[in-house]
């Protein structure tokens, strides 16, 4: 069912089972594939929940169902409304964002009352999801930071290549502002090739001035 291994290891809940594999349900439907490391195909969205959940174990100490299960589904079902059926622009990108950002959030606060969440967990959930408190919200904190580190591991080299320098210098500037001390230190960590590494270089150091 796409589950990865600390669903069962952490969380022993009926109900979050439940919830997860209806989750990871709709992330299959993805009509995108990606190829991962070893070779398989996966469906995109499947795919980067996934990589955000290996995240979260090391951006918070004890991040409980809630916050896992709103982890897992911060891009649910992304692929029905593209980025193009919005307007151009930094304004028509945050509209879009923020439409998505309530959109998984409501899907995902339905699917947990379905298996039998309080409304109150269901809300909070989708308050994550959505951002709400981005800076202190250590929960949204840590979802955030997740979305960082997959975009820095494994989609910032390929989209450096398609972007203008100056346009993606701007774009790390204001990944890293979003990120906290302990997810600085983790991206610094990663592997990169040399030109990410440079860009990466260059906009933490715009933004320690």
């Amino acid at each position: 069912d796409g589950r990865s291994d600390w669903s069962s290891d952490v969380c022993s809940s009926d109900l979050f089972d439940q919830t997860l594999i209806a989750i990871d349900a709709l992330h299959a439907e993805d009509p995108r594939s990606t190829t991962l490391a070893d070779g398989t195909s996966m469906p995109q969205e499947l795919a980067y929940a996934q990589r955000m959940s290996d995240w979260l174990d090391r951006v918070h100490d004890a991040p409980d169902e809630v916050l896992r299960l709103a982890v897992r589904a911060q891009h649910l079902q992304r692929w029905l409304v593209p980025r193009e059926e919005y307007p151009e622009g930094r304004v028509g990108y945050l509209t879009w964002r923020r439409d998505q950002g309530k959109r998984a959030g409501d899907t995902t606060a339905q699917l947990m009352r379905d298996a039998g969440y309080a409304d109150e967990d269901a809300a909070r959930a989708a308050t994550i999801i959505g951002k709400k408190g981005l800076g202190r919200d250590p929960d949204v904190q840590a979802l955030e930071d997740c979305a960082c580190l997959v975009f820095l591991e494994n989609y910032f080299a390929d989209f450096s290549r398609k972007i203008e320098h100056d346009h993606m210098v701007r774009i790390v500037q204001m990944t890293w502002r979003k990120m906290s001390p302990r997810a600085h230190a983790l991206a610094l960590k990663l592997p990169m090739s040399d030109a990410s590494l440079a860009l990466v270089k260059i906009g933490r150091a715009s933004c320690r001035e």
